[in-house]
């Protein structure tokens, strides 16, 4: 089995998210099954960072670092 793809561990943050949002305005949200209300925020908050973290580490990231260039005079000084 292949591992989780970052297209999937989006999803999986999108909707901790969400339900973070409808449990913060008082109403339940329900994931795979499990109704989730304002008892569950902090399980919801950890599953957010959870997910927001393998989402960066899925990311692939350009290293964008100071560009440095050496000159070397030509002739005689």
């Amino acid at each position: 089995m292949a591992g989780i793809t970052l297209e999937q561990a989006q999803q999986q943050l999108d909707a901790w998210m969400l339900a973070s949002i409808k449990v913060s305005k008082g109403q339940a949200y329900e994931i795979e099954g499990r109704r989730m209300t304002r008892a569950n925020l902090a399980e919801i908050q950890q599953s957010i960072s959870f997910w927001d973290l393998k989402v960066k580490s899925l990311t692939p990231t350009r290293r964008r670092g100071a560009r440095v260039r050496y000159v070397v005079p030509r002739g005689g000084a």
